[in-house]
């Protein structure tokens, strides 16, 4: 388990989660421009990591690349990244891992609150979040907290990324009450963000899209603008969940309800009377239920076990009048899980989980009959067909799924200052409705997307080692890991389609057998009361083996190194000075393809595989604390980023083919206790 606290929290007040994780050895991030981040661990993304949002399981439309955790980084108190059996408590698909976001308890009988602000040059926005806690002798306590988020275009070295603004706006209520013998609480939330898309990522024509990859330039550069036109995104993500806990003799029982809605939509630039209309709108909506008990008896051996049934249900509206992406379609599941731990000795310990998932889609698909022959369906899935029309198909495809996970550790404590954990996970993934069901243009992503029927689970053995060390002077952490997965789900480009929104690339999602292995490690050294250094790296190899070719999206190699300052008798003045060097990642699978240009009467390759340089950042950042009275103080940030204001692009955003990363920034952050 790595944890961020909450004074790195305060840095990113003003940014999202995706950012936040980067701090972790390992972890990378997948964009779509700058705002839209997922989480990158240890080279898997997406499905494969699971997030838990205050002891719920997101539901957030997870599936597609340019879709964000929907989760307020200012209402966390803490952010965990956790490997191992942990994770079957929420399900048996985190091949990659668990990211656990929690609130600051609320300590008895006080009334306290917390104001943040930040802010940043480039884009000439930032976030003010506030909250107020209180709680009782007699154990009631309530939490509430409102966040607003506002910037404008953001800024490349060079120009401006026109229609690049955001506006976030979030808000949660906690009610509860706890005693020696339990407790409950009840908590919601809501989180609306509105998201523009570069608008030079989407494109006119083949001709002009060739051009906008082969340019150094996005085609469209304009003032600067708070304004959100089109492409945008809009999505509406809203939680409850009601949470019991009663001690037991045998130990604590948990009792858990939670709710999801999450609505997406999706605007791309339409005219006539569909100028208005989104080009997508999908509702999913999600229902939960969960019991845990954990054994804590003294003398008896420590064991966890649960249950979960959850029913989910997608609405893909066709008032949109575009081509549904995504189908209507409802999705039941059940689960089951026990892990235990044993001491085997003073210095070893053996942890162990077994979790079973049962997975139901059952969905209402119309099929091109064209696209239907194409993928070649009607030999294997003829008896889905409800109804036929002149062009297409009605089909009511329902899928079932048997998913195992089972993991193994083992903790050895060398010495005092040195310990040795190995742990081996057997992971199953069901596919998710995307890979499945895809089936046209996804506006947010700029492209044509296509899943397929035949999908099978995800079948994932993985062997990961963590050497931990530390004296006086020195604090380290080695962590190589191995991955063989069966089925492996992967989207790749495979061609370009002309249609009547536009010229997009074609992205298809098909299985193969993967091998991944790498290596992240990290050494911080004190050097004296004063100065201190961390130094960390990740290395990621991926191959499909079916293939013989290396795996797309795999994170480039990367070196960070920090030089801290700090003196406790200057308000704990800290400054660090930070060198992030990305190689250039040099293993990638040759996807490019020849489109023809009618305006030149000719054909020519389109590069979507060859990866940008590699690049070198340099990062300041300096905080101080201010004890204003007994009771109030307040935490002062103040950073640069990409000093030198380097022009780059990164292989894992999906719009390097159209613009540069961020330019130089100047970012200030503030926190106010009392």
């Amino acid at each position: 388990e790595q944890v961020l606290g909450i004074g790195t929290l305060d840095r990113y007040t003003h940014k999202n989660l995706g950012d936040v994780l980067t701090e972790i050895p390992g972890v990378t991030s997948f964009k779509t421009g700058n705002q839209m981040v997922k989480p990158v661990v240890q080279g898997l993304f997406g499905s494969r990591i699971i997030t838990i949002n205050q002891g719920v399981r997101m539901q957030d439309m997870e599936w597609g690349d340019e879709h964000g955790v929907m989760i307020d980084i200012n209402a966390a108190g803490s952010v965990n990244l956790t490997r191992g059996g942990s994770a079957l408590r929420f399900g048996g698909d985190a091949v990659a891992g668990l990211i656990q976001v929690e609130s600051a308890r609320i300590p008895k009988d006080t009334l306290m609150g917390r104001t943040r602000v930040g802010g940043s040059d480039n884009g000439w926005g930032g976030s003010v979040t506030s909250e107020l806690a209180l709680s009782g002798k007699t154990g009631w306590y309530t939490k509430i907290q409102g966040t607003l988020k506002r910037f404008g275009d953001f800024r490349a070295p060079d120009y401006q990324l026109t229609n690049t603004g955001v506006y976030d706006k979030g808000a949660f209520l906690t009610v509860g009450r706890y005693t020696k013998k339990g407790g409950f609480e009840a908590y919601y939330s809501i989180y609306d963000t509105k998201v523009g898309i570069l608008s030079a990522s989407h494109i006119g024509n083949i001709g002009d899209l060739v051009d906008a990859i082969n340019s150094q330039e996005p085609g469209i550069i304009e003032d600067f603008s708070y304004d959100i036109g089109l492409p945008r995104q809009e999505v509406t993500h809203q939680l409850a969940r009601l949470k019991y806990d009663h001690q037991l003799t045998i130990g604590t029982l948990q009792l858990q309800y939670d709710f999801q809605s999450n609505h997406r939509f999706e605007f791309d630039k339409r005219v006539g009377d569909d100028r208005d209309k989104p080009s997508i709108d999908l509702k999913l909506t999600t229902h939960t239920l969960s019991g845990n008990l954990l054994f804590n008896q003294k003398g008896a051996l420590p064991l966890e076990a649960g249950l979960m049934y959850r029913y989910q249900k997608n609405f893909a509206n066709p008032d949109t009048g575009v081509r549904r992406l995504i189908p209507d379609y409802d999705k039941y599941e059940v689960g089951a899980y026990l892990t235990g731990l044993y001491q085997l000795s003073e210095e070893a310990s053996l942890d162990a989980g077994v979790r079973y998932d049962f997975n139901r889609i059952d969905a209402l698909k119309y099929y091109k009959k064209s696209r239907w022959e194409e993928r070649g369906y009607q030999e294997d899935f003829s008896h889905i067909i409800v109804q036929e029309f002149p062009t297409q198909l009605l089909t009511n495809p329902v899928f079932n799924y048997h998913n195992f996970t089972y993991t193994l550790g083992l903790n050895y404590q060398l010495d005092p200052q040195q310990e040795l954990g190995v742990n081996y996970a057997f992971t199953q993934r069901a596919p998710n409705p995307s890979e499945i069901f895809s089936d046209g243009l996804h506006h947010g992503a700029a492209r044509i997307e296509l899943g397929d029927l035949r999908m099978d689970p995800e079948k994932s053995h993985k062997l990961g080692f963590n050497m931990h060390g530390q004296n006086k002077h020195y604090n380290w952490d080695v962590m190589p890991y191995v991955n063989f997965v069966n089925n492996f789900i992967l989207l790749e480009p495979e061609g370009v389609e002309q249609t009547i929104r536009g010229a997009f690339p074609v992205w298809e999602y098909y299985q193969t057998d993967a091998f991944l292995w790498g290596i992240d490690g990290q050494l911080t050294a004190n050097w004296n009361t004063q100065w201190s250094s961390n130094h960390s790296g990740r290395y990621v190899y991926g191959q499909d083996q079916a293939g013989n070719r290396p795996l797309i999206n795999i994170p480039a190699p990367q070196i960070r190194n920090r030089l801290i300052f700090n003196e406790l008798d200057w308000n704990s003045l800290e400054v660090t000075l930070e060198s992030i060097y990305t190689f250039k990642q040099n293993r990638f699978p040759d996807n490019n393809f020849l489109v023809f240009i009618p305006e030149t009467d000719s054909f020519e390759e389109l590069d979507v595989s060859t990866p940008p340089d590699g690049y070198h950042l340099l990062n300041l950042h300096a905080n101080i604390d201010v004890r204003v009275s007994n009771k109030n103080s307040m935490q002062v940030g103040f950073s640069v980023n990409n000093i030198t204001n380097t022009r780059y692009r990164d292989y894992l955003n999906r719009l390097r083919f159209f613009a540069d990363e961020l330019g130089r920034s100047f970012e200030f952050s503030f926190a106010f206790n009392y």
